[in-house]
């Protein structure tokens, strides 16, 4: 592959959906798979379009109970082009697919530079004649309501017609993830197609619970000699361009169909249809769309330049292309969270869970306007999240784990097991940890853009809000004089219950109660510094009492921190369970990932053992630096020394299963700032998480986004420790051999392009020439002032890895 390509050579149906998710064109508004066009949905492909923030409501019968699930929708197929080859009579022959067709050359290329996707191949017909196509694609990132399609065919050696019909198909449904087929999928109704003379054809439907109205437009027309024979069609789901044309013996001739996709949730439009047709009818032509296209993915790589050598940079280039895909400018615009599989597929149901914990960090120093608008979605929801928490007779906001269209909790009450074909309680709802994880994200933005306006107005009424949460939470055992939370989830989520216990939950997550210390923390600070009058809005609003502050100072002091055999409990009882028999599982059953659905499908439980899902003591290496968090454990009145904290990583890595992407991220990012020499394994493994589908068939179901982010944040912040405080960078490079080299620029307070560059053992900062001030740079052994224009070097201290 070039260096900023990602091709695939030959057809090969059992990884077809696979490359249609890595394949997928978006604009942060909408997202379409890189589906072969002449393919419908089925075992092989899966043609999906999503708009973000694009929900609806359906109930399906489940194992004799009624669930309710909200789901992202798949919008009707625009990309739809099929073709067949006429016979000197007219006679016609069968319509071209892959997958019945004989195909030579097969080629997808991917344009990361551009986002254009480019497919290739060559059609040989049963009476042996050779048609050559080639497809060029785009989701425009300029225009974010418009997609294209060119088509340039071409006869090898004889001349003859071909029939093209170029579509929008709204007979879809949400297929995409098999293990949801019992549910109730077909998430559109009234479909209507028609004609707007003289060569538009167009589509309109609705969702058919929420009511959001959609409405596709399509102009097609032929490049080259004219066509022999031209007509629109509307029937039923299909609206449609069908053209007769004739190929003169190695001359092209080009057909490009331009789409445009409005919904009502659309800001400055009358009607969705009536705005597609009139944004068809005017969108360029394909080559002015592709100029203005490749334009505004320049500036997008611009502002997010990352220069990594060999194929780790390669992969990251990848990463980064489908976060700016799926959380581009135009999501500044649009009201709508972080889904955890962007906008490429269907798993999770387009929901969105605590992945901007991974996601934005990045984007704060990036494109903050796109993380302040993630921020907003939650802050629209705040009413929800507060009458949560009243129903659990607790005080403040409650946020749910799975949020979708207004902010309820989504997360399923079953869940099957495909291994044993089970529906299972889903307790996963408890994980309430999300919330200091959107307080953690309002922080971490402010800091990092000095937005104190945002922290003072929205950020204070979720943080404080959060903070009344855990407050009420938190229950003083008299025994210990300590507080403790009871009946969570942590962020390990296979521990759902004590074993054998009548209630779900488990006690004294350490994740859970050390980074409620830290919401406390920030709380605390933020009520104390706020403006008087602001402060006093929110006493008359009821936002927060001042006399809370005692009780929230006294728990920040002293919540419980379970310990055990000298390292940290991930919760209460944890080092009192079952040690797991690790080699003879892997022996019997290879791929381990989903140890919780292996034990369940040998009638056992997972809440039985010592094994955890994912990282979950280890989160408080990803959130908080050494000495942040060795702080944080002494406000707690514990002593975390580094002996600690080393065995407990060496604790928890014996007994993680890595059964999400998200676990890799973070067991390379601990271990790197570790200075481990097995550090790399887990980065690596992070790298190819997606790329090499290795949990076996995820993929295809959409990109896990988080893990995407979570690896451009390793580079980021991971190897270079830095942070964003006291109104300075903060960076604390470490050595990762296999990741020695990089280069980045970052948006800092009022500075666009601050560059970062590690080589050869040495540091430069370079700030760009503005009127801005000069940036404060602290390193471990010194303060720099880096000044608009000027650019730093510094040799840095080689430190052994473990």
């Amino acid at each position: 592959m070039g260096e900023w390509t990602w091709e695939y050579e030959g057809y090969e149906p059992a990884v077809e959906r696979l490359r249609e998710a890595l394949h997928t064109l978006g604009n942060g508004y909408f997202a379409t798979r890189g589906t072969a066009p002449e393919c419908r949905g089925g075992l092989v492909h899966c043609p999906g379009t999503y708009v973000a923030g694009c929900y609806n409501r359906l109930v399906s019968s489940v194992a004799g109970r009624q669930v309710e699930n909200e789901d992202m929708v798949n919008l009707p197929n625009w990309l739809l082009l099929r073709f067949r080859m006429l016979s000197p009579d007219g006679s016609a022959g069968p319509w071209f697919t892959p997958d019945t067709c004989e195909v030579m050359d097969y080629r997808q290329v991917l344009d990361l530079r551009r986002g254009v996707l480019t497919r290739s191949f060559r059609y040989r017909a049963a009476d042996d004649r050779v048609l050559r196509v080639e497809q060029c694609r785009l989701v425009h990132m300029g225009d974010p309501h418009i997609g294209a399609l060119r088509t340039v065919f071409a006869a090898e050696g004889w001349d003859g017609r071909i029939e093209v019909e170029a579509g929008l198909d709204g007979n879809v449904t949400n297929a995409n993830v098999h293990r949801y087929r019992d549910l109730d999928r077909r998430h559109l109704t009234g479909v209507r197609a028609g004609v707007a003379e003289p060569g538009t054809v167009w589509l309109r439907c609705c969702t058919r619970t929420s009511e959001v109205g959609i409405g596709m437009a399509q102009r097609a027309e032929v490049v080259g000699p004219p066509p022999v024979s031209a007509s629109l069609t509307a029937a039923g789901h299909l609206a449609a361009h069908r053209f007769e044309l004739a190929l003169p013996d190695g001359q092209a001739v080009t057909l490009v169909k331009t789409v445009a996709v409005h919904t009502s949730h659309d800001r400055a439009i009358s009607d969705p249809l009536g705005a597609a047709i009139e944004r068809a009818e005017r969108a360029p032509h394909f080559t002015a769309l592709l100029h203005s296209h490749a334009l505004a993915w320049k500036q997008l790589w611009r502002r997010s330049e990352l220069e990594v050598p060999g194929e780790a940079g390669h992969v990251l280039r990848l990463h980064l292309f489908h976060v700016l895909q799926t959380l581009s400018p135009h999501t500044a615009g649009l009201d709508v969270g972080v889904s955890a599989r962007g906008l490429h597929g269907e798993a999770y149901r387009g929901h969105v869970f605590w992945d901007e914990l991974f996601v934005l960090p990045y984007l704060d120093l990036h494109f903050p306007e796109v993380s302040r608008a993630l921020l907003n979605y939650r802050h629209r929801r705040l009413p929800q999240a507060l009458w949560a928490a009243r129903q659990e007779r607790r005080d403040g906001a409650m946020y749910p784990w799975q949020s979708g269209s207004d902010g309820r909790e989504e997360s399923q009450r079953l869940h099957l097991n495909p291994r044993s074909g089970r529906w299972l309680p889903d307790h996963s709802r408890l994980q309430r940890h999300v919330g200091s994880a959107i307080a953690y994200n309002v922080w971490q933005y402010c800091q990092a853009t000095g937005d104190i306006r945002y922290l003072h107005t929205k950020g204070a009424d979720m943080v404080l809000q959060i903070a009344r949460f855990w407050a009420s939470s938190a229950v003083l055992d008299p025994a210990s004089g300590r507080y403790r939370i009871r009946g969570v989830v942590g962020p390990d989520e296979y521990h759902d219950a004590y074993p054998d216990a009548d209630r779900p939950g488990i006690d004294d997550n350490a994740y859970t109660n050390v980074t409620v210390a830290w919401v406390l923390a920030r709380a605390l600070e933020l009520a104390r510094s706020l403006p008087a009058r602001r402060r006093q809005e929110l006493v008359e609003r009821g936002g927060f009492d001042t006399g809370e502050l005692p009780l929230w100072e006294e728990i920040s002091r002293r919540l419980t921190v379970p310990f055990h055999q000298g390292v940290i409990s991930q919760f209460e009882g944890y080092g009192e369970l079952a040690e797991l028999d690790w080699d003879r599982y892997r022996e019997r059953y290879g791929d381990i990932r989903r140890l919780d659905r292996i034990l369940e499908a040998e009638g056992d439980a997972v809440n039985r053992y010592q094994v955890s899902k994912q990282a979950d003591v280890l989160m408080l290496g990803y959130l908080f630096s050494p000495a942040e968090l060795a702080s944080l454990f002494e406000r707690l009145g514990y002593r975390l020394t580094d002996e600690a904290w080393q065995r407990t990583v060496d604790y928890y890595l014996r007994r993680t299963s890595h059964g999400s992407t998200l676990s890799e991220v973070v067991h390379g990012w601990v271990l790197a700032r570790a200075r481990r020499a097995d550090a790399w394994r887990y980065c690596r493994e992070a790298l190819e998480s997606d790329v090499a589908d290795l949990q076996g068939g995820t993929t295809s179901e959409g990109v896990h986004l988080g893990a995407m982010a979570g690896t451009l944040d390793l580079v980021q912040r991971g190897l270079t420790g830095l942070e964003t405080r006291e109104d300075a960078l903060w960076l604390d490079p470490v050595e990762l051999p296999e990741l020695s080299e990089f280069d980045f620029t970052l948006r800092y307070r009022g500075h666009w392009g601050i560059g970062v560059r590690v080589r050869g053992g040495e540091l430069t900062i370079s700030v760009p020439e503005s009127e801005e001030p000069a940036v404060r740079v602290v390193l471990p052994d010194r303060s720099l002032t880096v000044s608009p224009g000027e650019v730093i070097s510094v040799r840095l201290t080689r430190r052994q890895s473990g």
